[in-house]
């Protein structure tokens, strides 16, 4: 203290150790020197007035603290238990501060206090230290253990050079191990001199300065940092069923015996499914996945459940294909364009959605195709035929055997059945209940679409280019014949058939080559070669088909031909004689006398006979048929043994030919040849 030179103190040795006999004796002004060599401690409030400020002056500079801000979120970092011992000192400094309020001086507070929770007064004066000037609020934060605050001392350096060949050799695609990178690089630091850090330090500074994320894209890829980042749950409350629906093709792990495919062959099924109850609405089966058996699944569901409001699909070509999205303002497969022909679903108002690309989380039927793949591709039915869901998966008897398709089709049917019906569903809709039972309950209160006859039309195939028979319109197609009484009005013209092709025997539409509807055309089935019942059948049909045409024969015919030429007569003036005059006559010379005729022959008398005998003939049939007018029944019997003539190939006179093909254009032919269709030959 005598070094120090404060003022207001004795310069001599000794008198301060008189003055300081005076500290010792006032309260809290002094304290033993803990420690080897003993002595005295004494508080800085002792010294006189200016002495203290002298001594405050020369005192080094604190360190500057932590803002509140900084503080608090330091003090988050901290372990539970540091921030336990923070509360623990806060609780001691009040302690101190309800002792100040109770009329003790501080010395005696910071003494009670230090007694009551049994640490040292030099403690509490440090704890003091840390707050001061520290507003209460934040007294919690700056009152946590200092070590937790401060960095740890930097190791060696590592050498930059030696630390990139460690560092790039693992982020690689092909994912070594650290250790192989680390001995490889000290291969190569060996060589080039450069100085090698032991490999637990290259753990360390690896760990500090390349991120997990990053490790992720170079050694795993894009597709692996997309599944790192935490997928997005969406809300299925706020929808109500066939609001939303999603599709997807599926392939079944089951060999298949596929009509007309040479080998047995994995089936490939297009399921549509209700977003808001998970239910399975429909599904189709092809050997490919096509947009053709998308658009008759699309079908099946309009037809069944009603017109959804929009549409999830996965952004595959057999969806965003133009018949089943053309006109789709997010349709991005294929190009946009603003005159392309309406898709399907834009045609009947559906919103499309198009799902991320290899995202399970996007299409929740993904779901539905696991269950599948466990219920029906290991059903016991299919034993023998299971493929294996992976090339290093396959079972002991592979290809042992192959299901037929109509096998595989009625337990594909019988297990959608049960995934629909299955209780204990755990989604936020379900609350344990199957998928049926919250699909109906919505389902009863929803506002649904239904699609008229017109718009069912629009999702079945279509065949360009077929052209009807020449006689009386008949359409083949896939081995099947069509044909309906309408169709004699096409026959022999190219048409477009719309037809199912899982229900040929239901019939087809048959549109124009513009596209307007003409009609419906039943499928005509093959009888039995000795089954009478069904030449019964169709004898009869032809006859009900007779009578109705006779009848709309009779109908479309007002006036008969009598009629017509009477009425023609009374309106047909008598003809004048409207010969002039002549104003001058000449006179005609005698002409000379002409020379009588020879004698004719005998050869000349006989052929004379014969062209009387025969223009006889046909006077007298002449004068029968103006007495007996020939009827409708007579001229319809007439076309329908010409017909049978060139059915047989027998031919007919060119005359009869003319009359055949006028004939068959009237409504006279058609009325007939339709009630000989509808009730068979007539017996009159």
């Amino acid at each position: 203290m005598v070094d120090a030179a404060l003022p207001d103190l004795p310069t001599s040795k000794r008198a301060v150790n008189l003055r300081a006999e005076e500290w010792r004796r006032i309260p809290g002004g002094a304290r033993r020197k803990a420690g080897r060599g003993g002595g005295w401690e004494y508080h800085w409030s002792v010294l006189p007035l200016s002495a203290q400020r002298v001594l405050l002056a020369r005192r080094e500079p604190e360190p500057q603290k932590l803002g509140s801000d900084e503080a608090w979120i330091a003090f988050d970092r901290l372990p539970q238990r540091i921030k336990d011992a923070a509360a623990e000192r806060l609780a001691c400094l009040r302690a101190v501060d309800a002792l100040h309020e109770a009329g003790c001086t501080h010395v005696a507070a910071v003494s009670g206090a230090a007694g009551r929770f049994n640490v040292s007064e030099r403690t509490v004066y440090n704890w003091l230290a840390l707050v001061d000037g520290v507003a209460p609020e934040d007294h919690a934060a700056f009152l946590a253990p200092r070590h937790r605050w401060t960095k740890r001392k930097k190791t060696a350096a590592v050498d930059p050079e030696f630390f990139a060949l460690v560092k790039d050799d693992f982020l690689r695609p092909e994912q070594p191990t650290f250790t192989s990178c680390y001995d490889r690089a000290v291969r190569i630091a060996k060589a080039e001199r450069l100085p090698v850090a032991p490999i637990h330090q290259l753990r360390r500074l690896y760990k500090a300065e390349v991120s997990k994320p990053v490790e992720i894209f170079h050694r795993k890829g894009q597709e692996a940092l997309r599944r790192f980042f935490p997928h997005q749950e969406r809300d299925k409350t706020a929808l109500a069923p066939m609001e939303c629906v999603q599709g997807d093709f599926h392939r079944f792990d089951v060999f298949v015996n596929w009509p007309g495919e040479p080998e047995p062959v994995r089936p490939q099924g297009v399921f549509f499914s209700d977003v808001h109850s998970g239910k399975l609405l429909v599904q189709r089966l092809s050997t490919t996945a096509n947009s053709h058996t998308v658009q008759l699944a699309i079908g099946d569901m309009i037809e069944r459940f009603g017109i959804p409001q929009s549409a999830l699909l996965d952004n595959g070509r057999e969806f965003a294909a133009k018949v089943i999205t053309g006109g789709a303002k997010t349709r991005f497969r294929f190009k946009v364009r603003d005159d392309d022909i309406p898709g399907l679903l834009p045609l009947l108002g559906v919103d499309v959605h198009w799902a991320t690309p290899y995202s399970g989380q996007s299409k929740p039927i993904e779901r539905a195709f696991r269950d599948l793949c466990d219920r029906v591709a290991k059903h016991p039915e299919f034993s023998g035929a299971y493929t294996g869901n992976k090339p290093d998966a396959k079972p002991e008897n592979y290809r042992s055997r192959a299901i037929d398709l109509d096998v595989f089709k009625a337990v594909l049917a019988q297990e959608v059945i049960e995934h629909n019906e299955r209780p204990g569903r755990r989604s936020e809709v379900a609350f344990g209940r199957s998928f049926n039972a919250v699909f109906e309950e919505g389902y009863k209160t929803s506002p649904i679409r239904r699609a008229t006859e017109e718009q069912c039309r629009l999702w079945l195939l279509s065949a360009e280019g077929l052209r009807g028979n020449s006689k009386n319109g008949e359409i083949r197609l896939h081995d099947n014949r069509y044909w309906s009484e309408w169709m004699y009005r096409i026959a022999g013209q190219k048409i477009v058939a719309r037809f199912d092709p899982d229900a040929l025997h239901e019939g087809i539409h048959i549109y124009d080559l513009e596209g307007s509807y003409l009609g419906d055309a039943a499928c005509l089935d093959k009888g039995g070669f000795l089954n009478v019942e069904d030449a019964r059948t169709v004898a009869r049909e032809r006859g009900n088909y007779k009578k109705a045409i006779r009848e709309e024969a009779k109908a479309a015919q007002k006036y008969k031909a009598a009629d017509l030429a009477a009425r023609l007569r009374d309106a047909t003036p008598a003809p004048e004689d409207d010969r002039p005059e002549a104003g001058i006559v000449r006179m005609v010379p005698p002409h000379p006398r002409a020379p009588k005729p020879e004698r004719a022959s005998d050869a000349n008398r006989e052929d004379a006979d014969r062209i009387t005998g025969h223009v006889t003939r046909l006077a007298e049939r002449q004068r029968a048929r103006s007495a007996e007018p020939e009827g409708p029944e007579v001229r319809f019997a007439r076309a329908l043994a010409f017909e049978a003539k060139l059915a047989a190939g027998d031919p007919i006179t060119k005359a009869q030919a003319d009359w055949l093909a006028d004939y068959q254009l009237s409504s006279e032919y058609s009325g007939y040849a339709r009630t000989r269709r509808l009730f068979g030959q007539s017996n009159d």
